[in-house]
């Protein structure tokens, strides 16, 4: 695949991108790919979330909401380290403008997910994870509580009663209880597993009509909030909007002609 390199500063093709602070050590390294982009939290001490660091992501999401030939957005950590919490000042929307993306998002948790790390992990569709990843949401040990949506996601999660568990004792957890558990839904043992399970992933994701999954990651998320009915009618409603679509089109012709599609998303 082709692609593009750029830190905080620079400009990717299709995909601008901001100064963070003027600092080489914590910072947002972006990677443009044809058809994802890929966001490496980088700083030193844990890849903890500087104010400007979160204000580039946030400037990020509206341009990967609109720049069509972007299909997914991945999120990990440089080095052996995910990412390890949040500086004391950091925008508190930066977690739920990545929640609000419609196109689907990954967390490639290479390393640590703490305490607001794992919030802005569990913001995010997937999450892949290696086995010896530790995480965990520690905030009352220092007197407060989750806020970027942990009381909130981890229960949906992996149960109210484990998330309790979690959140009241401040237990870390690997990778294998993670996926134990449901907080992550793929999982490696060594790093090149990891590496080769990443790159399948995006695959997977990145080859599927762009504007169907669109849709479904639509009706799966409002359908938490509605009735089995009202989830079912979103779903109908979204389904015959799709056969309006080219994509839908070149995915019979396709089929019949016993090839791989090429989605364009429209």
């Amino acid at each position: 695949m082709k692609r593009a390199t750029r830190r905080i500063g620079g400009a990717p093709p299709r995909v601008r991108s901001r100064g963070s602070s003027g600092s080489a050590k914590a910072e947002v390294h972006l990677k443009r790919y044809d058809d994802y982009v890929t966001a490496t939290l980088t700083a030193p001490g844990g890849n903890r979330l500087s104010p400007a660091m979160a204000s580039a992501l946030v400037e990020l999401a509206p341009e990967i909401e609109d720049d069509d030939s972007v299909k997914l957005l991945v999120v990990t950590g440089a080095g052996a380290t995910f990412c390890t919490g949040f500086d004391s000042d950091v925008d508190p929307q930066i977690v739920e403008t990545l929640a609000a993306l419609s196109k689907p998002t990954v967390a490639l948790i290479n390393g640590d997910a703490l305490d607001e790390g794992l919030e802005l992990a569990m913001a995010l569709d997937i999450r892949a994870a290696t086995a010896g990843a530790r995480m965990g949401l520690r905030q009352l040990a220092s007197g407060v509580l989750p806020h970027f949506g942990g009381t909130q996601r981890l229960p949906r999660l992996i149960g109210a009663a484990q998330a309790l568990r979690m959140i009241l004792t401040g237990a870390v957890i690997d990778g294998r209880r993670a996926m134990e558990l449901g907080l992550v839904t793929y999982l490696a043992q060594t790093p090149d597993e990891f590496v080769a399970l990443s790159r399948s992933l995006i695959e997977s994701i990145t080859s599927r009509a762009p504007i169907a999954a669109r849709m479904v990651k639509e009706a799966v998320v409002k359908g938490f909030d509605m009735t089995l009915g009202q989830g079912i009618r979103l779903e109908e409603d979204l389904y015959a909007i799709l056969q309006t679509t080219e994509d839908r089109a070149e995915g019979v012709r396709s089929f019949l002609e016993k090839r791989k599609p090429l989605f364009k998303g429209i």
